[in-house]
């Protein structure tokens, strides 16, 4: 079911559209509507809340995340001490 939903607003088709597989296009658009509502919403928070009084979840979770970037486009700038400007930069204080 929530692969239909997710199918219709990826690819931009209408409901009526949406494959078969996913169960009848108006049981999709019932379902999503009442999900724009809050009802999932609301069942989600009261399965919770079953769930912890129960005791049956553990429920502190750890999260940790690392970011890579990749380098920036164009060339690397020369190590000190080389490159075109080479001469100036090792003795920026002669009088040439």
């Amino acid at each position: 079911m929530l692969n239909g939903i997710v199918g219709k607003f990826r690819t931009g088709t209408a409901w009526r559209d949406v494959p078969e597989r996913y169960g009848p296009w108006a049981t999709l658009h019932t379902r999503f509507r009442r999900r724009a509502l809050g009802t999932f919403e609301r069942m989600l928070r009261a399965a919770q809340a079953h769930v912890d009084a129960a005791r049956d979840i553990d429920w502190p979770v750890s999260a940790d995340s690392t970011k890579f970037s990749s380098a920036g486009a164009g060339a690397r700038p020369a190590p000190w001490g080389r490159g075109p400007d080479a001469a100036q930069s090792a003795h920026p204080t002669s009088l040439v």
